[in-house]
């Protein structure tokens, strides 16, 4: 788990951003954090890596989440 990289998109006003962030925290997993209302460069990037604009969107090194569902967000650090 130690050797993944995890970058999120997020906005300062989703909950499951939240959720997945605090989640992240507890486990002690260091995360990259792009807030997208306020880098339009990154949610363009979002966009490429999603094919959509709902938030959150999760990179597990180069595994994609959409949204937050921590047996899935397991599944993909512990790969």
């Amino acid at each position: 788990m130690v050797d993944k990289q995890v970058v999120i998109y997020s906005l300062p006003t989703c909950p499951n951003c939240k959720r997945a962030k605090k989640y992240l925290s507890q486990k002690g997993i260091p995360y990259i954090e792009y807030d997208v209302a306020k880098d339009k460069e990154r949610t363009k990037e979002m966009m490429q890596k999603s094919g959509q604009l709902g938030v959150p969107v999760i990179l597990v090194n180069d595994d994609v989440l959409i949204g937050f569902n921590q047996s899935n967000l397991d599944k993909l650090l512990s790969e």
